[in-house]
Order: structure tokens, then C-alpha cells, then sequence
């Protein structure tokens, strides 16, 4: 029997690349999240007019976390699935659950 070969995040080269890729889309997102946070708050601004900082900070913050967990979370997602990670889950219920 020929030792299992590893696949997916468990081959250090492959894991590398994943999450080599994974961080360059993140810092494009963050920068596209500035570029929002900026936009959404320079609408608040022409609709509003001046408000103060401490609302300016909050809208910026807001939007750009909202984005970036966002990012973040379907990132992971396709990660797990793009790296074959989801198809080494052992499903310890197949077979049991009927679904009629």
C-alpha cells in the first residue's frame, strides 16, 4: 500500500499558494472598502452637509468593516471549497439521515 499522498491545505506548496492568493484578494477588498467608505461618506456629505468627525470616523469604519467581513467570510468560503477542504470532511452521517 503506497503512503497516501497529502491534498488540498495539507500540502504545504498548495497551502502556501491558497492562502498567498487568499491575503491579495483581501488587500484588494480593503482597498476597494476605502474607496466606499470614502464615497459613502462624501454622499453623507453633499446630502447633509458638514457633520462632525465623530460621524464622519463612524460611517467610514462602519462601511469598511461591514465590507471587509463580508470579504473576508466568502474569501474563507472559497477557500475551503476551491482547495478541496470540504471534500476531506468525513460525513459520519451518511446513510443515516433520511431525507424523504
Amino acid at each position: 500500500m503506497e503512503p497516501q499522498q497529502p491534498h488540498g491545505l495539507d500540502d504545504p506548496d498548495y497551502a502556501a499558494f491558497a492562502w498567498g492568493r487568499f491575503r491579495r484578494i483581501l488587500g484588494w477588498m480593503a482597498a476597494a472598502a476605502v474607496v466606499a467608505s470614502v464615497a459613502a461618506d462624501g454622499v453623507l456629505w453633499w446630502m447633509m452637509g458638514w457633520f462632525s468627525p465623530f460621524t464622519m470616523i463612524v460611517t467610514f469604519l462602519g462601511t469598511f468593516l461591514t465590507i471587509m467581513s463580508a470579504a473576508l467570510l466568502m474569501g474563507l468560503m472559497f477557500l475551503s471549497s476551491g482547495s478541496g477542504h470540504d471534500e476531506q470532511v468525513e460525513d459520519r452521517l451518511k446513510g443515516e439521515i433520511d431525507l424523504d
